[in-house]
Order: C-alpha cells, then sequence, then structure tokens
C-alpha cells in the first residue's frame, strides 16, 4: 500500500486543523482507490517502471489541494487529477503534441490508429478472407462463420445446426485449412494447362 504524504511538516500551526481534516479525508476516500488507481496508471502509462512514482505523485497532488479545500466526491477528483499528471508528463516526454490530444482515451486511439496504406492493405485481406469463406461448402462455411467468428463453443454450434459435436469439429478443421490453402497455399493448378 502506498504511503501517506509527507508534506505537512512544515505547516504553520493554524493549519493544523486543517491538516487533521485533509489526512482524515485522505484515508478515508482516497486510499480506498489505490487498486482501481493502480490499475487506471497501468493501463494508460507504457512505463510501468514509473507506476510507484505517479501513484505517489498523484497522492501528493490530491492531498496539497485537500488542504486547501476537499472536494465534495473524492473519485472524480482523484482520477481527473491522475489524467492531467499523465497528460503533463506525456507533454514533458514529448511523446506526442498534447495540442492534437483533448482526451488520454484519445492519445491511445491516434497513437494506435494505422496509415492509410494500411488501412488499404486490410481492406484487400478482408476482402480476399470474404471471397475464400464465400467459397467453402456451405455447412463448412456456416461452422466456421459461428465458431471463428462469432465465437460460439463446439456444442453451441452443433444445437445450432443440428449436428453433433465432431461433425462440427470436422467442419472446422476442413474449412480452416480450406480458408488456409486458399489464403495462403499454393495456387491449385488449372488442370487445362497441364496439357
Amino acid at each position: 500500500m502506498a504511503k501517506m504524504p509527507d508534506i505537512e511538516r512544515d505547516a504553520p500551526h493554524q493549519a493544523v486543523a486543517g491538516i487533521v481534516e485533509a489526512r482524515l479525508w485522505f484515508v478515508r476516500e482516497v486510499l480506498p482507490l489505490e487498486a482501481v488507481l493502480r490499475q487506471y496508471l497501468r493501463h494508460n502509462w507504457r512505463d510501468q517502471s514509473d507506476i510507484e512514482d505517479l501513484l505517489q505523485d498523484v497522492y501528493v497532488r490530491v492531498y496539497e489541494a485537500a488542504r486547501k479545500h476537499i472536494p465534495e466526491t473524492a473519485k472524480p477528483f482523484v482520477f481527473t487529477t491522475a489524467r492531467n499528471m499523465l497528460i503533463n508528463r506525456m507533454r514533458q516526454r514529448h511523446v506526442v503534441p498534447i495540442e492534437t490530444v483533448a482526451d488520454l482515451d484519445a492519445l491511445s486511439i491516434a497513437m494506435d490508429a494505422p496509415g492509410p496504406d494500411r488501412n488499404a492493405m486490410a481492406r484487400d485481406e478482408l476482402r480476399r478472407l470474404q471471397d475464400a469463406i464465400d467459397r467453402l461448402p456451405p455447412r463448412c462455411r456456416e461452422a466456421v462463420v459461428l465458431g471463428r467468428i462469432d465465437g460460439l463453443s463446439g456444442r453451441e454450434i452443433a444445437l445450432r445446426m443440428g449436428v453433433t459435436e465432431a461433425t462440427v469439429s470436422k467442419h472446422l478443421t476442413d474449412g480452416m485449412c480450406a480458408l488456409s490453402d486458399m489464403l495462403y497455399g499454393e495456387p491449385a493448378a488449372d488442370p487445362r494447362r497441364s496439357a
């Protein structure tokens, strides 16, 4: 468990009551959010070795703010603080021009977005896959679509198709082998040209 920020040791005596109130609020409202906050930081920060430092920095910022004014709801305040701190860290590291990003979630989308050439290649691959699936025998195609695209189990496919699980397994195996041959195998020789 992360430790309580230790920043009030130099505070004047007249602020002691505010410090005590902030400390109690912090222990009661903020520390129980640690697991969720840690998960949020792990999800949104690439360098996992920074997580402990990030967590402590969030705690320090939240606690310092609470000494001035305790927020009505802790969770949104803590996560907004964490989000803003991550954005500031990214800005400092020059990972991505921050002006182009309004939200941290949008940042991860922007970093992972493929370029136009990759989009065109992906569309071509999808067309080839769809053409190959369309050329499968009907029952084989049905099993492949239900199992590999819709994500149904062998038992669910068997119930939908009205066949045994062994038959589903055979259809899936045959279908996947046929797709593999059509997409990655050698083109079938045209018997008319071999003469």
